[in-house]
């Protein structure tokens, strides 16, 4: 039977991916994004994703089967931390309820391997903290302080453990409902297009980011894990962050960081 799956970003990258790929498998998908989808949307403001997720639940008739949060954003900035963590967190929380409807529901954040590398540790307690006004204090503080860089690993890092927690708290796995984090590594996709045009870039980016199997991702790549993990063949996977890096956490991180 088709299901009704709601994608964040689903107008390029890894949410275009996916989005075709459960289209192809004879299921709904409802798509957000600034622009082009099925609700277009603004996930940088608590009031954006509250119309979003109302939206995507009336759309979707009351009862979802699954969200992928994709939308995100690489550029330095404090749009790292309104739409990579407060766009994807606000989003779940305000779906929970129509995913709690469904007979199988399921829950995918989009991360990234950066999750794993230092970032600004005020601006992560912020995040966790719920505090949108403080996070957005500290983002803009490192902006000025020109660490901007350091807010998008700030935000994976705290989406990640947001996940960690959230997956086995009241009305998550107690409602039936897995919620995962899938952690990318380095991806061919729009949002990085210009960084592989720099052969001093790309050298940066191997060393942060080495991947010895298969080399860069395709988006494709990274979409059908999340297919599995937003599967209904996903019964027991809840609280995880899979990493789809060709290796690179297990190169940076060693054996013994499980």
């Amino acid at each position: 039977m088709p299901r009704n799956v709601v994608v964040t970003g689903s107008g390029s990258g890894i949410g275009a991916a996916l989005t075709a790929i459960l289209r192809a498998q004879g299921d709904r998908v409802i798509g957000v994004d600034l622009r082009g989808g099925e609700i277009d949307a603004d996930l940088s403001t608590p009031a954006g994703r509250t119309a979003a997720a109302s939206a995507a639940g009336k759309a979707a008739g009351g009862v979802v089967d699954a969200v992928v949060t994709c939308a995100g954003t690489s550029v330095p900035g404090t749009a790292t931390v309104t739409v990579n963590y407060f766009g994807t967190t606000g989003f779940l929380t305000a779906l929970r309820p129509a995913l709690a409807r469904a007979e199988r529901p399921r829950a995918v954040a989009i991360g990234s391997i950066s999750g794993t590398q230092t970032g600004d540790p005020d601006v992560v307690e912020a995040c966790l903290a719920d505090d949108e006004t403080t996070a957005l204090a500290h983002a803009e503080r490192a902006v000025a302080e020109g660490r901007a860089r350091q807010l998008y690993p700030s935000s994976k890092s705290a989406v990640a453990q947001w996940v960690r927690r959230t997956a086995v708290a009241e009305g998550w796995a107690d409602a039936g409902i897995p919620l995962n984090v899938v952690a990318p590594g380095i991806v061919l996709t729009p949002m990085s297009a210009d960084l592989f045009e720099d052969p001093e870039m790309r050298k940066v980016m191997d060393a942060a980011v080495p991947m010895p199997l298969n080399g860069y991702a395709q988006p494709e790549d990274i979409a059908r894990a999340v297919l599995f993990l937003a599967s209904e063949g996903n019964s027991h996977i809840t609280g995880q962050v899979l990493y789809v890096d060709g290796g690179a956490e297990a190169t940076l991180r060693g054996p013994a960081d499980l």
